[in-house]
C-alpha cells in the first residue's frame, strides 16, 4: 500500500472508507474495524498498525471528514491512557509482534489500559520506586504496590515500570513491562476522592507473573522507556486540542452570561484575565501539536500541563464564587467507580473539588516547574546527592 502524504490523498482514502461502510448503516464495531485498516486511526503510524505513515497534521483531515459524515469514534477519553501513553510508548519501543497485537484492540477501545507508575513512596520522585521484578525462567516475577491509577478497575493491561536490579542507581535499575491486569496476583481497591467518587485506585501486585515476551525496551532501561510515556501523558493531559472558549472557560463563561444579577467589577475583570490566558494556553497547544510533527513531545508538554492544571483550579473557584450560595451545591456525593472525568457534565461544585487533583496527576506542578527550569529555560539543577547511589543504600 503506497503510504497517503498529502491532505487530498488523505481525502480521497476517507471517501472510499465512507462509501464502503456508510455510518448510517454501518455497525459502531465494523466501521472502527474497517477504519484502522484503512490507514485512518493515527495516519502518522506505520501501514499495517492503523497508519499510513503519513505526516501527522493530517489526521485533522481525516477527523473532519469522518465527523462531517456523523462516523463513530472510538470513545477517546475512556481510552485516553492507551491511546495518549501506551501506545505511543509501543510504537516507539515494543517489537514487532508487540505491535500487532496490542495497537489494533487498544485503538478500537476492545481494550482499556492504565499506567502502574506511581507508588505511596516514589510519586513525585517516581525513580525511587520499590516494586521488584525477579527474573524466573522466561518470566519475571513482580511485587509491589502502585497508586492513584485511574481505570484500574476497568483496565484489561497496564503498562509497568518495576526495580530489575537494586544494585544500581534508581534510574538504572528499572525496567518496563506491559501488565496482564487479570492476572490472579493483581488485586484493585478503590480510592474515594473528595468529589466522593472512586475514579482512582491502589493496585497490590503479590507474585504477578510477566513473560519476557511483555518487557518494552532493554532489561535497566526503563526510565529512559518511561519518559516517552511520561512526555506524551503531560501532552495528552495539557494539550488537548479545543475550540475558542472551549473547555473550562467556556462553561464559566456560559455561567457568566446566564447569571446577569450576580456580576461584579471584580468578577468581570478576572473572568476577563482567565478567559485571555486560557486563549493563549489554547493557541501555545496549537504551536505544540505542530512541533509533534517533526518528532516525539519534549519538555514543552510539562509546561502546557502546568498551565492547565493552573487554569483549571482558578477558573473553577471563580465559578463557584460567580454562582454564590448556588456554588456551593453539589448534587452527587456517590461511591461512583467512572470510566471517564467528566468536567462539563457535573455542577459547579464537582469541577472545584476535581480540579484540585490537576497539579498532582500527570506529574506534580513542583516537579514539572523543575523541568521547564532545568530542560527548557535551562537553569541550573538542583543537587541530587543520591544520583550515583544504590537504590538498595537509599535512605527511605
Amino acid at each position: 500500500m503506497t503510504a497517503a502524504t498529502d491532505a487530498d490523498a488523505i481525502r480521497r482514502r476517507t471517501q472510499d472508507l465512507l462509501a464502503a461502510h456508510p455510518p448510517a448503516t454501518t455497525g459502531r464495531a465494523e466501521f472502527l474495524r474497517a477504519r484502522f485498516d484503512a490507514g485512518l486511526a493515527w495516519v502518522h503510524y506505520p501501514a499495517g498498525l492503523g497508519g499510513l505513515g503519513a505526516p501527522r497534521s493530517l489526521q485533522a483531515v481525516a477527523d473532519a471528514e469522518l465527523a462531517a459524515a456523523g462516523a463513530p469514534d472510538n470513545d477517546p477519553r475512556r481510552i485516553g491512557i492507551g491511546l495518549g501513553m501506551a501506545a505511543p510508548t509501543i510504537l516507539g519501543y515494543g517489537t514487532d509482534e508487540q505491535k500487532q497485537r496490542f495497537l489494533r484492540p487498544l485503538w478500537l477501545g476492545e481494550e482499556v489500559w492504565c499506567q502502574l507508575f506511581s507508588e505511596p513512596g516514589a510519586g513525585s520522585d517516581l525513580a525511587a520506586l520499590g516494586t521488584r521484578a525477579v527474573r524466573d525462567g522466561d518470566d519475571w516475577v513482580v511485587d509491589g504496590q502502585k497508586v492513584w491509577t485511574s481505570s484500574a478497575h476497568v483496565a484489561r493491561w497496564a503498562i509497568l515500570i518495576a526495580r530489575t536490579d537494586p544494585g544500581l542507581p534508581k534510574h538504572r535499575g528499572i525496567s518496563y513491562f506491559v501488565c496482564d491486569m487479570t492476572d490472579p496476583g493483581v488485586e484493585v481497591r478503590p480510592l474515594r476522592q473528595i468529589t466522593g467518587e472512586a475514579e482512582f485506585n491502589e493496585v497490590f501486585l503479590t507474585g504477578v507473573r510477566i513473560p519476557d515476551s511483555h518487557r518494552l525496551g532493554p532489561v535497566g532501561e526503563g526510565w529512559k522507556v518511561a519518559q516517552t510515556t511520561l512526555m506524551n501523558e503531560r501532552v495528552s493531559i495539557g494539550g488537548a486540542r479545543i475550540p475558542r472558549e472551549g473547555g473550562m472557560i467556556g462553561t464559566v463563561a456560559k455561567t457568566w452570561r446566564e447569571h446577569p444579577g450576580l456580576r461584579t467589577h471584580d468578577l468581570h475583570q478576572r473572568l476577563l484575565t482567565l478567559w485571555v490566558e486560557a486563549e493563549v494556553a489554547r493557541l501555545t497547544g496549537e504551536r505544540l501539536r505542530q512541533q509533534l510533527v517533526a518528532g516525539q513531545p519534549g519538555p514543552e508538554g510539562s509546561g502546557m500541563k502546568l498551565a492547565f492544571a493552573r487554569l483549571n483550579q482558578e477558573i473553577s473557584g471563580l465559578e463557584v464564587e460567580l454562582l454564590g450560595d448556588e456554588g456551593l451545591l453539589y448534587g452527587d456525593w456517590t461511591m461512583r467507580r467512572p470510566e471517564i472525568v467528566d468536567f462539563t457534565g457535573r455542577d459547579a461544585g464537582y469541577r472545584y473539588l476535581r480540579s484540585k487533583g490537576n497539579s498532582i496527576e500527570g506529574g506534580t506542578s513542583e516537579v514539572l516547574l523543575n523541568i521547564v527550569a532545568e530542560r527548557v529555560l535551562g537553569l541550573p539543577a538542583e543537587p541530587r546527592n543520591d544520583k550515583d547511589v544504590a537504590w538498595k543504600d537509599l535512605a527511605r
